[in-house]
């Protein structure tokens, strides 16, 4: 049979597979929007016009944001993007992926509007109603690459989402760069106003695309299924390929339904299509992704730099931002050929060791001695170690968890599972951006002191004893989808244990086993229930 996005064949000729690819990677320009806005904000809350309008006034340091300001507005945006990915089910089972990305670019450009307000109330909402649609841009996104890009290049068509969030934050970095002389709001308004521009490409372009023909087939829309499958691999509608295409997603889905009715409870019950397994995996794997300490480096590299006097901090953070963009561009080329599973463990050990280095260099050598001077040789040691760690999170860690998280869960609940893992992401995110503050900085004393644990680079100890916990889970909860079609990562979690799952990758593989061979179980199942 004919293969193409998600199908159980050997894949469509290499003119679909150009055009399936270049549709589905366009959505990954959603990563623009949420890294682009990292980038900016932790340079934006230290622009002299930004610090006079909304922050504090102390005769001894001038214009300053107190920590408890500070930890807000940089982590309420992740607050925002809880809310929105738990919404991105309703929106996408309801709306569409296609026009739910749409739908979230209009939410977000509100957000971009509002934080051009010099009221500290209006910046913190406009700030929440921005999140807001990056997470349900966060949610749709991966979730529209995975139903929609050729199955043997899946990995590296989701994988550009995190590519895109590099990207992002780089391009963040340049207009930063550019505004930061100007002494009038220009300075950090312009900066905010330029994501106008990453939203408007991305809803105008989702425009164009096609819908995703699995969510048509879910709502039952076979003839838009046909037309918008038939896109995707540049045929007729009624071609044997796209009906075969089709036919493959609508026998899986009628596998599914007939475990259950595709509700919230489905997606915690342990039925035959291991549901709730599923789901857990998807909700505690971006959990440890946030866990393997890398916002640390992104949100207050900077001050960590600067804490263990290393001249020159921003310069050191240009170059991890550009490490990360770098090592992405590599890993996503590995996800589809190294595999999920192996790329998972290799980076959770690699950043152990990373990370477990820098915490003893830093206590040992490398904090400012009492006379203020440095060890040099202790300092390029943490410098090059943070970079091989953050090379290690770019090629397995950053990427592949979106791309496992889009693949996993069947059809009749992945627009909820999903929508459950990404909230557990962001939730994450703003617990971890919001603490670490509290966790590393200094004690601070007088009427706006405050009291933290002061761990400084003591905090990479919890760091690496995270990732260890990575290791552990990838090997207990992660199996190995290369190469499968998502009807096939049915089958796998139908019929081998995680453990055993690469051997039975390659069965698949070998044999094409795909679902229509155990469509006569549906039968049996539905002939069960009726008798009961």
């Amino acid at each position: 049979m004919g293969g193409g996005p998600g199908g159980a064949g050997g894949g469509v000729n290499s003119q679909s597979i150009v055009w399936a690819a270049i549709m589905s990677a366009f959505a990954a320009f959603g990563g623009i929007l949420f890294g682009y806005d990292t980038g900016t904000i932790g340079g934006i809350i230290a622009m002299e016009d930004w610090l006079k309008n909304f922050g504090s006034y102390d005769s001894s340091i001038g214009y300053y944001l107190p920590t408890n300001d500070s930890s807000l507005v940089v982590s309420i945006l992740s607050a925002g993007t809880f809310f929105g990915a738990l919404l991105a089910y309703p929106m996408g089972d309801i709306v569409g992926r296609k026009w739910g990305i749409v739908s979230a670019c209009v939410v977000f450009s509100l957000g971009v509007g509002l934080q051009l307000d010099t009221k500290w109330s209006t910046f913190i909402v406009g700030r929440v109603i921005a999140g807001f649609g990056v997470g349900l841009v966060s949610c749709l996104v991966p979730m529209y690459q995975s139903e929609c890009a050729p199955k043997n290049i899946r990995g590296l068509i989701v994988g550009l989402y995190q590519l895109a969030i590099t990207i992002g934050a780089l391009l963040a970095a340049i207009v930063l760069n550019a505004t930061k002389g100007r002494l009038d709001h220009s300075s950090w308004r312009t900066p905010i106003a330029v994501q106008f521009a990453w939203a408007a490409i991305l809803g105008g372009g989702m425009m164009l695309l096609p819908e995703s023909p699995r969510y048509l087939l879910l709502k039952g829309r076979v003839e838009e299924a046909r037309k918008s499958m038939g896109r995707l691999l540049t045929r007729s509608p009624d071609s044997p390929e796209v009906i075969d295409e089709c036919n493959e997603v609508s026998e899986a889905l009628q596998l599914e339904q007939a475990h259950g009715s595709g509700s919230y409870l489905d997606c915690f019950r342990n039925n035959e299509d291991r549901n709730g397994f599923r789901t857990w995996t998807g909700i505690m794997l971006q959990g440890w992704q946030q866990l393997t300490g890398i916002n640390f480096i992104f949100y207050y590299g900077t001050t960590f730099f600067k804490s263990a006097g290393i001249q020159n901090p921003f310069i050191i953070t240009i170059i991890a931002d550009v490490v990360n963009t770098a090592m992405t561009i590599v890993g996503i080329q590995l996800i589809d050929r190294v595999g999920r599973r192996r790329l998972l463990l290799i980076g959770a050990i690699g950043m152990c060791v990373c990370e477990f280095i820098v915490a003893i260099v830093g206590v040992t050598a490398g904090h400012i001695q009492a006379d203020n001077s440095v060890n040099l040789a202790a300092q390029r040691v943490l410098i090059a170690f943070v970079c091989i760690y953050i090379a290690f999170f770019a090629t397995s860690w950053g990427p592949v968890a979106w791309v496992v998280t889009g693949e996993i869960f069947p059809l009749s609940i992945r627009a909820k599972s999903m929508s459950l893992s990404v909230a557990s992401n962001w939730l994450w995110n703003f617990g971890i951006g919001y603490a670490t503050p509290y966790l590393v900085n200094k004690s601070t004393t007088g009427i706006n002191g405050v009291k933290t644990a002061n761990l400084g680079v003591k905090v990479f100890f919890i760091w690496g004893a995270t990732c260890v916990g990575c290791f552990f889970f990838t090997y207990f909860f992660v199996p190995e989808t290369r190469g499968l079609s998502l009807e096939q990562i049915d089958l796998l979690y139908r019929e081998s244990s995680i453990i055993k799952s690469v051997s039975y990758n390659r069965r698949v593989r070998a044999e094409n086993l795909h679902v229509a061979s155990h469509v006569e179980d549906v039968a049996e199942v539905k002939l069960d229930k009726d008798s009961q």
